[in-house]
């Protein structure tokens, strides 16, 4: 059996502290930094440097604009190697890394896919036959190459592109998280639109020692079905089909793109996912989500540092939510949302 992530060690809560919320934009959504302290006056400073961190991240990873680094990769004539900047050599490398050990149900090269079915720039649809094979032709983790000591990027083929979507809003959550530590702010809460990181203690006033996180309903009925503490250093991601989707002929399809097969995943409504950091949480949610029920629970029982919660579409009955055991003792159903799910564990 896996144990849950031990918390690390941060310095004791000043008991007169309180939750001071710093919010802003980036990444196409909203960002909260909850630092717990007492003057609000000498945290900002911290909380704006934060803040720059996911800009900075945004304006290297981003698919939205002409300017940013994955633009200039993504515009390279196949065969040209280019050196990448370090924070996206660490992103690629952990994207790569996730892509091997999930046998590619995570892959960055998905992106001509995602625009196909117009997830990115443009409005969501089924895309025509031609289109979809046209698109799936360029996708491969063989198209592109990266060498993470020189940091030197390489398309392989015409036409291939990646999208970093699936990691780089965790990988700014982290960013922000280090940059509030490099500044001695040692007990706070990062959330990029539900992708977050804790760092030590929330404020003594919640009498937690956990940050208590809402999991939310994939199908919005309520904001939240259960509820768990995330603990200091964690990580935590949620992939869900309530993002982004199109409807046709009768059938819903979700924005996550299985790239094994050039069609959204199917069989899971959503992966919530906690790991030592947000980066790993927010590329392992997306590959559990793709690999589906039975494939990502086999996943998950061999990453020891990596805890799942799976929620799958109830046939004619309430929706199944299968927890890992090492959750067991965080994870808690909300009342309200008991008669929706019947939650099992699995190990």
């Amino acid at each position: 059996m896996k144990s849950a992530n031990a918390a690390m060690v941060a310095p004791p809560v000043d008991p007169k502290a309180g939750a001071i919320a710093f919010d802003g934009r980036t990444m196409g959504t909203t960002y909260r930094v909850t630092i717990v302290a007492t003057d609000s006056s000498r945290v900002a400073p911290a909380a704006r440097a934060a803040g720059r961190g996911l800009s900075r991240v945004d304006s290297l990873m981003s698919n939205w604009t002409t300017r940013s680094e994955v633009a200039r990769l993504n515009a390279l004539p196949a065969g040209r190697a280019s050196v990448v900047e370090p924070q996206t050599a660490r992103v690629l490398a952990t994207a790569f890394a996730v892509g091997a050990e999930s046998e590619g149900a995570f892959d960055i090269t998905v992106e001509p896919l995602v625009r196909a079915w117009g997830f990115l720039g443009g409005k969501p649809h089924v895309p025509r036959p031609g289109e979809a094979d046209s698109a799936f032709a360029k996708v491969g983790w063989r198209n592109v190459a990266f060498d993470a000591s020189s940091r030197k990027f390489t398309k392989q083929i015409a036409g291939a592109r990646i999208d970093l979507g699936g990691i780089a809003k965790g990988h700014g959550v982290d960013a922000a998280a280090e940059s509030l530590l490099a500044r001695g702010i040692h007990h706070a809460l990062v959330d990029v639109s539900g992708n977050m990181r804790a760092l030590g203690r929330p404020a003594p006033s919640t009498g937690s020692d956990t940050w208590r996180i809402g999991v939310r309903d994939p199908r919005d009925r309520r904001p939240y079905f259960a509820r768990l503490g995330l603990q200091d250093g964690e990580g935590v991601s949620t992939s869900a089909k309530y993002e982004q989707f199109v409807a046709a002929d009768g059938v819903t399809y979700g924005h996550i793109i299985d790239p094994r097969t050039g069609f959204p995943a199917a069989g899971l409504i959503a992966v919530t996912v906690f790991a030592p950091n947000a980066t790993l949480a927010d590329a392992w949610s997306t590959a559990l989500f793709v690999l589906g029920p039975d494939g990502a629970k086999q996943k998950a029982r061999s990453l020891p540092d990596v805890h799942a919660i799976l929620v799958a579409e109830g046939r004619n009955g309430p929706d199944v939510v299968w927890v890992e055991s090492s959750l067991r003792d965080r994870f808690e159903l909300s009342s309200e949302a008991a008669g929706d799910f019947t939650v099992e564990y699995f190990e």
